[in-house]
């Protein structure tokens, strides 16, 4: 006994956590199983490791502030038999980081392209990745206020630091001169450095009216889309079909 509290305050001076706490159980599992010292010693690291991922994706996805989790497992690929699985999975290698490739999700309200965006950015976290989750109106309603007060470039850091940013619902409200410009600011800065994944309601001819200003509303598309991924789903909405099934939602009358 004095041998094993030993080796648990060894275990516990060196930061090693869940080793020292399943030192016991797996203890005794070496000795029924007949497990050499290697077998032993590999199997408590191994679950210290997978312990500490874990974590580090708790705290990961915390600062990436996901409104909610989904991952790709949840989406139903055949209800929106528009959406490119092929192309989906090949994002999910997260190659397109490494290059800093744009993805851009289009469709109306409901078919899932805030449910792919956070899939695809819990598979980055889940690889040590920095992300970043924020609405639209949110990020601009935030840089404004920076700007108004003078620490705009302070604040601004916070969306160009992130390898992963993802700016949802892009078009859901119209923007002002100087929410448009700042927009253009963020996809300039992030331009061939870092990947932003966008997604949006309105087809990228309307974006010269969303921006109040086709000029700017070109130079944003311009430096969005040059090294990019567009998906554009074309289906009906996992919250209707939900409503639908259960009988609250029958469809608009004809």
């Amino acid at each position: 006994m004095i041998a094993l509290e030993k080796a648990r305050s060894c275990l516990e001076a060196l930061g090693l956590s869940q080793a020292s706490e399943i030192l016991d159980s797996r203890l005794q599992k070496a000795a029924a199983d007949g497990a050499t010292y290697a077998d032993f010693l590999s199997d408590i690291l191994g679950e210290e490791i997978a312990k500490r991922h874990q974590r580090n994706v708790e705290v990961r996805s915390r600062l990436a502030h996901f409104p909610f989790k989904r991952t790709l497992g949840e989406f139903d690929f055949d209800f929106q038999p528009s959406v490119d699985k092929k192309l989906i999975m090949e994002l999910t290698t997260l190659s397109f980081l490494n290059e800093a490739v744009n993805v851009v999700f289009l469709g109306p309200p409901g078919v899932g392209k805030t449910h792919l965006s956070i899939a695809l950015g819990m598979e980055a976290v889940s690889h040590g990745i920095s992300v970043y989750f924020t609405k639209a109106h949110d990020m601009l309603t935030d840089l404004k206020k920076a700007y108004q007060e003078g620490r705009i470039r302070r604040r601004m850091a916070m969306y160009l630091r992130p390898r992963l940013l993802i700016c949802d619902e892009v078009g859901f409200l119209p923007l002002d001169r100087l929410e448009a410009d700042l927009f253009f600011q963020v996809i300039s800065a992030r331009y061939e450095r870092s990947s932003t994944v966008v997604t949006s309601n309105k087809s990228f001819g309307e974006w010269g009216e969303l921006m109040g200003d086709p000029v700017l509303a070109t130079a944003i598309l311009d430096r969005l889309l040059h090294h990019s991924h567009i998906i554009n789903i074309r289906g009906e909405s996992y919250r209707l079909k939900e409503k639908a099934c259960a009988g609250v939602f029958s469809g608009p009358k004809v």
